[in-house]
């Protein structure tokens, strides 16, 4: 479960994106839908996160139409990954604080 925007937004720089804080997207017919980060993903398409009642993100987008576009399972398994592990160091950071830790792909 994503909880922490500043490590979403570090994963997907990690892996090639320009992520965008704040902002809208457009949602089901048009309608706007504020995001608390987006990213352009496929073509004109863009993808975003929002923040729930629980601290989590959702995602949000047209993923009917990104799914057939792009693999975006493959994207967000990466994504969900790279994430996962800026969390492990994060903590490890938290638990040793003098420890010399890097993330290297």
């Amino acid at each position: 479960m994503i909880r922490d925007l500043d490590l979403l937004a570090a994963s997907l720089a990690d892996l090639g994106c320009d992520p965008i804080r704040a902002g809208v997207l457009e949602g089901f017919a048009g309608e706007p839908t504020p995001v608390d980060l987006k990213v352009r993903f496929a073509g004109e398409q863009w993808i975003g996160w929002c923040r729930q009642t629980d601290g989590s993100f959702a995602l949000l987008g047209d993923l009917q139409r990104l799914s057939r576009s792009r693999p975006l399972q493959t994207f967000l398994g990466r994504l969900t990954r790279r994430y996962a592990a800026r969390l492990a160091l994060q903590d490890a950071a938290l638990e040793l604080p003098m420890a010399s830790i890097e993330l290297v792909s």
